[in-house]
């Protein structure tokens, strides 16, 4: 068992970042070889996914398809002017969960896990646990 925090920083209003290595860092450090890993985002206006990691156009996609389907023109009432962030975020979802196997995470051969940033650039914490 374990869990923790570690930190992410963005540098675009919308971006993905894959945390897998970082994730896995965490797995190898607690020793565990079977198990789960839950990882949580925190944040309202960021969200977690897996999805594929092997070509960078995908995440492009995604983003850019959002951006279609979530004008960020949109009359919204919340004042903060991040409300497409927060419909984005809650699409996605706050958090993954993997199977740990041999001490590795259980992902497809072309998976990785991404923070998903839609209101960026910031500081971001990751949290996670492992049973």
């Amino acid at each position: 068992m374990g869990a923790g925090t570690f930190s992410v920083a963005t540098g675009s209003r919308m971006e993905f970042l894959d945390i897998t290595g970082q994730v896995q860092k965490e797995v190898a450090r607690s020793g565990i070889s079977d198990g789960i890993c839950y990882v949580y985002n925190p944040h309202t206006t960021a969200g977690l996914t897996i999805n594929e990691g092997a070509d960078p156009a995908v995440q492009d996609d995604i983003l850019a398809v959002l951006k279609k389907i979530i004008p960020f023109d949109h009359p919204y009432r919340h004042m903060e002017g991040n409300s497409p962030a927060h419909i984005m975020a809650s699409l996605l979802g706050s958090s993954v969960t993997v199977f740990i196997e041999n001490g590795q995470l259980v992902l497809g051969t072309w998976q990785k896990i991404f923070f998903c940033e839609f209101d960026g650039p910031r500081s971001r914490k990751v949290k996670w646990k492992l049973l």
